[in-house]
């Protein structure tokens, strides 16, 4: 599979590193939360979609989950089988772009957390166009009235810390609340750099985009990883976290 996105070599050469990270550090909270939200019996079927070394969905297959994980680079998808064969649990892994991810299964509920493909734009990528082609295959591989659970940088937080210096430098376009800046990676000729971009998020326009996918939103607050819940966003908080089903069939019981 070929790429546009820099994303995929990045995470290719950054896979072996990425669960060192500290906002790794609360997966089975997240489950804990991820579940009571889902309330899905187990044998239910979900997609993770930027599944990356598979923390959730491993951990969601332990509980008896059948798991599907979607991810741009194969050097994360293949910590996530080493992950599930330490595990002693089986689960779908699909090398893919979630901008033309597609699949014939219909799934229970879908996951797009820690952004695993959600706002992480390629170079030259319109950054709506991607995240709106991500939405719309996730609800349609989702049955009438699966959940998504959805995390994304949260657009007051890139703002504030942005100088009009930044704007004219290019690193930071307030106008789609899109950064752009360099990652450094370890490979086996040693350092090297990429430009990157990724998008921020406000609540109104993630609730746009969901709707016009085809889901309605239940709820949106904020969701920085280890720190989920139903509360409001704080605009210094890294991300956001929205909650939504595919229509019809959708229920705010929680």
């Amino acid at each position: 599979m070929t790429s546009k996105n820099p994303w995929q070599t990045f995470f290719n050469y950054h896979a072996p590193k990425y669960d060192d990270e500290m906002f790794v550090k609360n997966t089975t909270a997240e489950v804990e939360f991820i579940l009571k939200e889902l309330r899905l019996p187990e044998g239910a079927a979900i997609l993770d979609v930027g599944c990356g070394t598979g923390r959730h969905t491993v951990e969601l297959a332990r509980r008896g989950y059948l798991m599907t994980g979607v991810d741009l680079s194969e050097g994360m998808l293949r910590i996530a089988a080493e992950k599930a064969e330490s595990a002693r649990v089986a689960i779908g892994l699909v090398h893919a772009d979630a901008v033309s991810f597609t699949t014939k299964v219909r799934f229970d509920a879908a996951l797009c957390l820690c952004e695993g493909a959600f706002s992480l734009i390629g170079l030259h990528e319109d950054p709506r166009e991607h995240d709106s082609a991500i939405l719309h295959n996730i609800n349609t591989a989702l049955k009438s009235g699966g959940k998504l659970i959805l995390t994304a940088p949260n657009a007051l937080e890139k703002i504030r810390k942005y100088t009009p210096d930044d704007i004219a430098a290019g690193k930071f376009d307030p106008n789609t609340i899109v950064e752009t800046y360099t990652v450094d990676y370890d490979t086996p000729d040693g350092k090297k750099s990429l430009e990157v971009r990724e998008k921020g998020y406000r609540d109104t326009e993630i609730r746009n985009l969901l709707n016009a996918a085809g889901f309605e939103t239940i709820h949106i607050g904020g969701g920085t990883a280890g720190n989920w819940g139903y509360r409001p966003i704080d605009p210094d908080e890294i991300e956001l976290m929205a909650i939504a089903c595919k229509v019809s069939e959708c229920s705010r019981d929680r």
